[in-house]
């Protein structure tokens, strides 16, 4: 019997987009500086009693035009204040928003966390999320939103409480789930509330510029920013040579039922938008005997082996022990390598889902293809890495064939 739809498993928290490039700066938690790196005494920031600071609670505007997140701006210290205005001004630029972003321990755990407006932000997260008025007016009353899969996985409470430790304390409000699409990103709370746990004021800028050559845009600006800041893109450039948000790599096939040989999805282009050599033969073997031998391990949020696993977790682990360097979450292993139709899929190559309703167009589940219409996946807590027939439902999104150069360049990169 087919198998159902792959079980709600995502990629781990504080993945690629700013919990990448912080974890090169530091915490808002720590209190030991990165060798190399600056890290601000605690207070400097904020030194409001913990939970205490909370932004204004009055009304948030209504969702404009949604947009794109094109580019991240970071660094481990407050931009200039004239920083984003400098950046709105360059050709093809139509938003630059500025935020507070660092990582943060929720519950005990880390995850990435930007402190915002929402009144100015809320269009740059996925749709559903940016029409939730009540998502968005809980975190201007102080509270804390978190992404469907942080809030689902971890069994985090709606309305309940959760405790939050950046260079202070403090017990938050669990407002709402809603994932704003920038991948790593899982937890979004007020100005205030960021700055009281201790994060730098102002140190990133998100971007919107979806008609820019996004590679001719971080060149600008970089220039433009101070020594230090990263700049990195949130989307690769398609096939299509048309910029396309990362993680997604094709469109849902809307067929049903588990994939045999000779099963036809087209999956769209590549993510990377690049060919590469694939894997060789002996990484191949080394990599499926490597996930083949989890099967029957558990399924934990976050856990990347060799004990326990999530989705890209065990992606992650099984190519390592193949000598191939990945990047952590699924939206990003998405990027590795070209896609590929179902037809044509081979033992190896990546299977992609979108499994989260919140953020319908971002990848969010990860298994390995096996052949002979089977899959390997960790599927959700509760469940143990398990082989599966491969199901094509409406959450599949497509087939990728890792090429190792393209995985270590996504995964080098501070956002990657």
């Amino acid at each position: 019997m087919p198998s159902p739809a792959p079980t709600r498993a995502f990629a781990r928290r504080g993945g690629p987009a700013v919990l990448a490039a912080l974890a090169l700066l530091g915490t808002a938690a720590a209190r030991v500086p990165v060798p190399g790196v600056p890290v601000a005494a605690p207070g400097t920031h904020g030194s409001a009693a913990a939970g205490s600071a909370t932004a204004a609670s009055g009304t948030v505007a209504p969702p404009r035009k949604l947009l794109r997140a094109d580019v991240l701006i970071v660094s481990h210290a407050s931009l200039p204040a004239s920083a984003a205005a400098t950046v709105a001004r360059l050709h093809g630029v139509r938003a630059a928003r500025a935020v507070d972003a660092a990582r943060v321990q929720v519950n005990g755990k880390y995850v990435a966390m930007l402190g915002v407006n929402p009144s100015t932000f809320r269009d740059f997260a996925a749709g559903p999320t940016a029409s939730s008025g009540r998502l968005w007016q809980s975190v201007a009353s102080g509270g804390i939103a978190v992404s469907y899969t942080m809030g689902k996985q971890d069994k985090l409470p709606l309305g309940g409480t959760v405790r939050v430790a950046g260079r202070t304390a403090a017990s938050l409000r669990v407002g709402g789930y809603g994932t704003v699409g920038i991948s790593g990103v899982d937890a979004v709370v007020s100005t205030g509330v960021a700055r009281s746990l201790g994060f730098p004021a102002g140190n990133a800028i998100v971007v919107s510029a979806p008609h820019a050559q996004i590679a001719a845009l971080v060149g600008q600006i970089k220039a433009r920013m101070p020594r230090g800041a990263l700049v990195e893109p949130l989307v690769t450039t398609a096939a299509s040579g048309r910029p396309a948000a990362a993680g997604v790599v094709g469109s849902s096939t809307g067929s049903s039922g588990s994939a045999g040989p000779g099963s036809s999805a087209g999956a769209g282009s590549a993510g990377s938008g690049q060919g590469g050599a694939a894997l060789s033969t002996a990484q191949l073997v080394a990599m499926l005997k490597a996930a083949i031998g989890r099967a029957g391990m558990p399924y934990a949020w976050g856990a990347a082996g060799p004990a326990s696993f999530d989705c890209s977790g065990l992606v992650q682990w099984s190519f390592a022990q193949a000598g191939v360097v990945m990047p952590r979450v699924a939206a990003d292993q998405a990027r590795t390598g070209p896609a590929v139709p179902l037809s044509q899929a081979q033992p190896g190559d990546l299977l992609f889902y979108r499994t989260d309703p919140t953020a319908p167009e971002y990848i969010s589940h990860v298994a390995i293809y096996l052949g002979r219409g089977l899959m390997i996946q960790a599927p959700q807590p509760g469940q143990n890495v398990q082989i599966v027939p491969v199901w094509l439902g409406s959450e599949f999104a497509g087939v990728v064939r890792v090429s190792p150069a393209i995985a270590a360049q996504v995964a080098a990169s501070p956002v990657g």
